[in-house]
């Protein structure tokens, strides 16, 4: 099925469509020859950004699973995988596509899956972060303009971003889910004012975004007026799944977290390698192989747009397993896991969601994080309750109640 046009087109029919698109890139452009950005407009214009994308928009109508071959492909061939700070792309390409008119696609896809715009995510707010649905950050039409005024928080390598996935309440009469419109923000516009937030690494990946009377064209709203939830929805979605189950080619087993525990033991005197620890070790790798062949298999089974559900399961287990695996590695370095360590303030650069980057000590505090950035974990299990087991919903008294008479502490 051809996810963009509902038309049946055979499984080996898409495979040998990605195959010829692989070799024809491949065969005119060396990956090893030429600037990564630079090659990966080619890549685009072939259709292998996204192959599930509509054909002229970086894709070629194709499975999602499907781009998996095309990330092994091309690490194999030399190319480089995506900078760790376009991690937005994942979120904001496939809100745009879905959600996003042919001028805006045109605008936005290519240089946001080249590097050439950073992307940052603008949702939460300081009264509404598990709760989304209930943010009041202000968008006021003035004629082919928006006016925009409010504060969002967590805002992840904001001060690196070009552009920036912002969601309004645009209608405060309406129920709160109904009133929400979706925009594409230029962040260096007049009156966003970025400020850092110092994590307990000492780094500030996180900010704090004040937008003051900020000007938007209505040509940079995505989706229609007050249908930013449904986009929201898109965004939120791709999150889990990117932060769950990484988003470049499959991991090779016992890679990530469980590699720098792994490297840990191996370095420990052999009278320190209990059999206790050898077995809580070998524990953590097993769960570590389980959660990546889910991701896997979840991948396979992936939709357009909204992933579904699957990637809450891995968003949910990743945050849990990276913190247990990291304990255990600070454990096993004993005292030594407590000292040394740079609490010196600093604005990274990129960016490392499990931590396994920076070593142990940063892994562990880095990881605190993983319960909360992408929807709390408590989120997690609501939406796996209701949306997988078929549980009966939290109850929910404020949905059909406009949002101004909402009470608000």
């Amino acid at each position: 099925m051809n996810p963009m046009t509902d038309t049946m087109i055979p499984a080996e029919a898409e495979a040998k469509l990605v195959e010829d698109a692989l070799a024809d890139l491949l065969r005119d452009h060396d990956p090893t020859s030429l600037d990564p950005q630079e090659f990966r407009g080619h890549q685009f214009d072939a259709g292998l950004a996204w192959v599930y994308f509509p054909e002229g928009h970086g894709g070629l109508g194709v499975r999602p699973n499907l781009q998996k071959v095309v990330e092994r492909a091309l690490r194999a061939a030399g190319a480089s995988p995506a900078d760790p700070t376009s991690f937005f792309m994942y979120l904001a390409g496939p809100t745009i596509v879905t959600h996003g008119n042919d001028e805006q696609k045109a605008r936005f896809l290519r240089p946001m899956f080249t590097g050439e715009e950073k992307w940052c995510q603008l949702f939460s707010e300081p009264g509404a972060g598990s709760d989304f649905a209930g943010l009041g950050c202000k968008a006021e039409l003035d004629g082919d303009e928006w006016t925009v005024n409010g504060q969002k928080v967590w805002n992840t390598l904001a001060h690196l971003a070009d552009w920036g996935m912002l969601v309004t309440r645009s209608n405060p009469e309406l129920p709160k889910h109904k009133g929400m419109t979706y925009f594409a923000v230029d962040m260096h516009s007049d009156g966003v004012d970025v400020r850092p937030l110092r994590q307990i690494t000492g780094e500030a990946e996180f900010n704090e975004v004040y937008l003051t009377d900020v000007r938007i064209p209505d040509g940079n709203r995505i989706g229609e007026v007050g249908e930013g939830w449904r986009a929201s929805l898109t965004t939120l979605m791709n999150e889990r799944t990117a932060i769950g189950g990484g988003t470049g080619g499959a991991s090779k087993p016992g890679s990530g977290p469980i590699a720098m525990a792994t490297s840990v033991w191996n370095d420990l005197p052999d009278d320190k390698k209990t059999a206790a620890k050898r077995d809580r070790l070998m524990e953590l790798w097993v769960e570590s192989e389980a959660l990546r062949l889910t991701v896997m298999r979840a991948s396979a089974a992936r939709k357009v747009g909204n992933p579904g559900p699957e990637g809450s399961v891995a968003k949910l287990k990743m945050a849990e397993l990276n913190q247990a695996i990291t304990s255990f590695a600070v454990d096993l370095m004993g005292p030594a896991g407590q000292i040394d360590y740079d609490y010196t303030f600093r604005v990274p650069e990129g960016l490392s969601v499990d931590g396994s980057g920076g070593g142990v000590r940063h892994g562990f505090l880095r990881t605190r994080a993983n319960s909360i950035e992408g929807g709390t974990s408590e989120v997690m299990r609501n939406i796996l309750g209701e949306q997988v087991l078929g549980l009966p919903g939290e109850p929910r008294v404020d949905k059909t109640i406009p949002w101004s008479e909402v009470p608000r502490s």
